[in-house]
Parts: structure tokens; sequence; C-alpha cells
């Protein structure tokens, strides 16, 4: 989609800016809105008085507000962020504004509501400008750039000053016009919004797709009309009558970890991998594992419980994320957190064993326990049991679920990339609109159709 410029420009004297519309009148924020609002006006409100309360988690990245709680504001009028019906507010704390979080305040209990003091609010002055086209302007990104470069304070404590809010300069167009462009703008990133939503729908029915693959294969392997016999253990169900089903310790040695004393720095840094949770992210994507983060030192090896692991050992983590594993791409440690299989390669193979606890991801749950960290107890880890078919059809499956499981994964990458396209072109839309860069004054809404080729996807999913 493409949209013409306007017939005649100006230099905006800003240099990120450029040239905006000639009619339009270059201001910093501060001269359009009000900041930070005083909460005078409601100190004569009764103290019972329900007012909306806003914690941080509900303020939406995408512009959405959840008004679930209430409170008293005899209870928040000191200590909070004081907000009113059509106010806009921003998260101002990192990571929290770089991700977007702000609002337009609507739908707030008796019209006011108090919130965490890590929002910056500002009241558009009635016809300078509306909240709509207000929060449009704060959610551009060059707002969110600037703003970004001008935090103070370390870590995750940094800030947006008000002061950068204040005297934020850019062109705004005249108030009607601003109409024209906030109609176009709903319209047009619904749309994109719409499209990315069928996106993440498409990547969770292609996930799913992928696991009942990969279940499918394991337990009940690839011949459909093979009989069948009940395998005794729920998650598993029936299973081909050819088939052995055993518990994974019977098929695999188990060894456990440990982690080297860390006050004693010459048993880390000495070259030899140390699988901990620090790598569950890596342990959440690849098969094969060659890299940690940390590594550690025959020294710290000697003087612990860690032991060397040989190539093609299954580590499987027994902590916070459960169940995450990886084949061992060379000899390896790991701390207590983990668990490895050393496969009796006569019965299975580690490729296959991979494939089991991928499929038994819904059975790991249900042992785990723990309120703040989640865990699986040894005694259940020892009792886990699994499908052992003979080594040559374990390779069938592997090789099947490894060629299919491609095929899905190349798609949901495929949806992924497009759902990334989508969301740089919706923030490159509000960018252009409200920088003058496109003229929509004579834009009207067109018919929409959904894409076939998505619906397609969708369809054969």
């Amino acid at each position: 989609m493409s949209f013409p410029k306007y017939p005649e420009y100006k230099d905006s004297g800003i240099e990120w800016l450029g040239e905006v519309p000639a009619h339009w009148a270059v201001k910093r924020l501060r001269y359009v809105a009000e900041l930070n609002p005083s909460k005078s006006e409601v100190r004569t409100l009764p103290a019972e008085s329900s007012v909306s309360f806003i914690p941080m988690e509900a303020v939406g990245e995408d512009g959405s507000l959840s008004l679930e709680q209430t409170r008293p504001i005899g209870e928040v009028l000191a200590g909070y962020t004081y907000v009113r019906e059509g106010d806009v507010a921003i998260a101002k704390i990192t990571p929290c504004f770089e991700n977007g979080k702000g609002a337009v305040m609507r739908g707030l209990k008796n019209h006011v509501g108090f919130g965490t003091t890590e929002l910056t609010v500002m009241r558009p002055t009635a016809g300078l400008t509306t909240s709509d086209y207000l929060y449009r302007v704060i959610s551009s990104e060059p707002f969110r750039v600037f703003g970004e470069s001008s935090m103070y304070g370390a870590g995750g404590q940094k800030r947006v000053p008000d002061d950068f809010v204040r005297n934020f300069s850019i062109a705004w167009p005249p108030y009607k016009e601003q109409e024209q462009i906030q109609a176009f703008l709903d319209h047009e990133t619904a749309r994109i919004d719409a499209l990315v939503e069928e996106q993440k729908r498409l990547i969770v029915l292609l996930k799913e797709k992928r696991q009942a693959v990969i279940s499918h294969a394991v337990t009940k392997g690839l011949e459909p009309d093979v009989p069948m016999k009940d395998s005794g253990v729920e998650w598993l169900g029936e299973v081909p009558a050819h088939w052995d089903v055993a518990r994974v310790k019977y098929a695999a040695k188990l060894e456990s970890g440990h982690t080297p004393n860390k006050e004693r720095p010459e048993y880390w840094g000495g070259g030899i991998p140390w699988v901990s949770l620090n790598d569950s992210k890596q342990l959440a994507k690849v098969d094969y594992i060659s890299e940690t983060k940390h590594t550690i030192s025959e020294l710290g090896v000697v003087n612990s419980s860690a032991r060397h692991l040989p190539k093609g050992a299954v580590v499987f983590t027994r902590d916070a994320t459960i169940g995450l594993a990886a084949i061992t791409a060379r000899e390896m440690t790991v701390s207590q957190h983990l668990i490895a299989w050393i496969c009796q390669t006569s019965i299975v193979t580690p490729e296959y064993l991979l494939l089991v606890f991928y499929a038994m991801a819904d059975e790991l749950d249900r042992y785990t326990f723990g309120a703040t960290i989640k865990t699986i107890g040894m005694p259940d880890v020892r009792s886990l049991t699994m499908p052992l078919p003979p080594l040559s059809e374990q390779k069938k499956v592997v090789d099947f679920v490894l060629s299919h499981r491609g095929e899905l994964d190349r798609l949901i990458t495929e949806a992924k990339e497009a759902s990334r396209l989508l969301t740089e072109r919706r923030s490159a839309l509000i960018s252009a609109a409200v920088t003058g860069k496109i003229d929509v004054r004579g834009w009207t809404p067109p018919a929409d159709s959904a894409p076939a080729d998505q619906k397609a996807r969708m369809e054969a999913v």
C-alpha cells in the first residue's frame, strides 16, 4: 500500500524530523498536553469512593488496559500516580518503556484511577490534540528511540525523565486532521493486528502438530495396521504388540550432576562444558549441545561430585523448566539441577530416548512439585517409563520425526518472520503518519479480505 506525500513541506528545524507538512505546527509536547496533572482536583472526593487501581501488569504493550482492580480512593490518594478518564499514560521504567507499555485511560471507575508510580501521565489540551492521537505520537518509533536514549539510572532502575517527555518536539497537524489520521491508523493497525494474530494462531497450530507427530511416532510407531497391546502405562496407552515397555533406567544408566565450589576460581573456566540451568534456552531449541555458558576445570571435577559424561549422553533438566533435554555432542559435565542418561546402545539410541522425553512433556508436568521453583524428585525420575521398539524401528521413527519436524519448523519460522515484518510495517506506518511523511486526508476505508494463502495454510494444519 502506498500513499501520497503532502503537496507542500517546510523545514521543521529538528534534525531527525526533517521536513514536515507546511501547515503543521512544530511544538513541544508540553504545549499540547499537561504532564502529571495534580491530584488536587480529586482530594475532595469521599475517602470510600471506589476508583480504578492500575499496577504495571494492567498496562498492555499493545495499548490495552486491564481495569479489574478497584480500591477506595482513601487508600491510594497518597503514594500512587493519579489518572483521569482520557489521560494517556506510559511506563517510564526499563524494560516496560522499551516494550511499549502505555494506554489511553478509558473505562475508569468513577472516571478516576491511581496506579504505579512508574507511569508518566499526559492530559491532552482540548482543541490541540486528542487522547488517541497523543497516544499514537508517544507510541511511535521516534518517541521510543529517543526516550530510550535519554534514560538515566543503572540496570533495571533506568527511567525516562519527565523532561524528555515534556520537551519532546514534533509537528502537530490541525485538530480535525488529527482525527482523520487517527481513523486511518485505527483501521490499518487493526488490520495488521488481525494478520499478526492469525500468524500467532498458525504458529500455535503448527507447534501442536509438531508435538503430535513426535508423540504418535514415539508411542504408536509408523505402521498404522500393526497389532496393538495395552502398555499398562497411562500416558502411553496402547503400543505396538511387538514393542517392549520398560523403565528408562533399565535402558540407560542414570547419572547426576554437581556444582564445584564457586569460591574457588581455579575450579572454573577450565574448558570442560558444564550444562546448567543457564543453558535452558539452548536446551529448549537444540537436539545436540556442544557449548555451555560456563565451563569447569579438571580440578573442579576432581574436587566435587561432578562427573565426566561421554558424548551421546542425554541430559535432562529436573528443576525449573522440567524435561528440557539434549544429547551431548562431546564429553561434558552437568550441574545438580540436571541428570544425564547414558544409553545402553544395544537397547536404545540417544536420539530415540530424546524423542521419548519430548513426547512425555505432559507426563513430566504431572510429577512436578514446588511453588517457587518446580522440580521432579529422583524417585519419580527412576520410575519414568518408555516404549522400546527394536533398534531398527527406533531409527525409522527418528528419521521420520526429524523429516516431518523439519518441515513444520520451516513453516513456523516463516510464520514468525511474517509476524515480525507485519509488526515492523505497523510501526513504520504509525511513524510515517504522525511525522507527515504520508498524506492520508483523502483516505477512505477499503473493503477488507483475508489473504487466501493464510487461510489455506490454517486449513491445511
